[in-house]
């Protein structure tokens, strides 16, 4: 698994694309302070970039250095949370601009994977998780159900778990609104 993290966070670290697995489903990933590299995950999904896309981090007191104003129930919703949980916040900071959605808020899911967890804590900052997919397709449940295009289009492809044929399903979603209300949105 060393090899496999050197090789992934050497292809961050100089503003690359990776495909790796996550505690959901497989993501496509990069460094989610640089611009250029978002933009370049929109290009290969085939994705408008008025969609957003959320950020991984590897542990939940790192949240306030990519929101304002963290809501106290954030932290009780991912301590108590049975299942991967994303959660939508107001007013998203240092990060590329094109993952701040129109209305200021970013999708941040602490992340359970080992294999995550480990990168992110490795490059210091967060990484983008959005599906393996081409944007409007269903997301992959295994690493074999990446379609081919997405495969060719990333600068690595992470080895950890690629032949794991557990079927995986996306994150619990939910958003605190503007007023602090509590919005479930999947």
């Amino acid at each position: 698994m060393n090899d496999d993290l050197d090789l992934a966070l050497e292809t961050l670290k100089r503003g690359g694309t990776i495909l790796y697995p996550t505690d959901t489903i497989w993501g496509i990933g990069c460094d989610a302070t640089n611009n250029l590299a978002v933009m370049k995950i929109f290009n290969i999904k085939n994705r408008e970039d008025t969609r957003q896309m959320l950020i991984l981090i590897d542990d939940a007191d790192n949240i306030s250095h990519y929101v304002e104003n963290v809501p106290d129930i954030a932290f009780t919703f991912i301590d108590s949370a049975k299942r991967p949980l994303s959660l939508i916040f107001q007013k998203a900071k240092n990060l590329a601009p094109s993952l701040i959605g129109q209305d200021k808020t970013i999708g941040i899911r602490v992340v359970q994977d080992d294999f995550c967890r480990e990168l992110i804590k490795r490059l210091g900052r967060p990484i983008v998780s959005t599906s393996a997919n081409v944007s409007g397709s269903p997301p992959p449940g295994s690493f074999m159900k990446i379609d081919r295009s997405i495969k060719d289009a990333v600068d690595y492809t992470v080895r950890w778990r690629q032949d794991d044929l557990t079927t995986s399903a996306p994150s619990d979603i939910i958003k605190f609104g503007e007023e602090g209300e509590i919005i479930k949105i999947r």
